[in-house]
């Protein structure tokens, strides 16, 4: 686990932009039981990928008409119990950090791994998610 004061910023840069940070497993499970219409969800993490590619990427993608009804995040080594109730819902994906997620209905729809995010510029992020949204939102 991080320390807060050391992660505290990185997680903020999220929920400064309208994410809802989920820091429990009953807050995951509360907000993807029973979701209805679309949802962002953002595995945060304290990587250099997160910083410069994953939440400027999500963040950007947010500047469309077309977008997710709800925004979330969980931040990987920080909120564990939350992170792992998370990845229960990105299955049958392996656990990724930084990943991005958007959901419809409850369902997964779309889904980047870290592998999808590490070396690609934020407005790569941005043009994949923007793509999903016009597709699912």
């Amino acid at each position: 686990m991080y320390p807060i004061a050391l992660t505290t910023p990185m997680a903020q840069d999220l929920t400064e932009s309208g994410f809802e940070s989920l820091s429990t497993a009953a807050e995951v499970e509360s907000a993807f039981e029973s979701q209805q219409g679309t949802a962002l969800l953002v595995v945060n993490s304290v990587c250099g990928c997160a910083a410069a590619m994953a939440r400027p990427g999500a963040k950007r993608s947010l500047e469309n008409e077309k977008r997710p009804d709800k925004l979330y995040t969980v931040f990987a080594g920080v909120d564990g119990e939350a992170t792992a109730k998370a990845r229960e819902y990105l299955l049958p994906y392996p656990p990724s950090s930084p990943s991005i997620a958007l959901f419809k209905d409850g369902k997964l729809v779309h889904f980047l791994e870290r592998r999808h995010i590490e070396g690609r510029p934020a407005e790569t992020i941005a043009a994949n998610l923007k793509a999903a949204y016009e597709q699912y939102c």
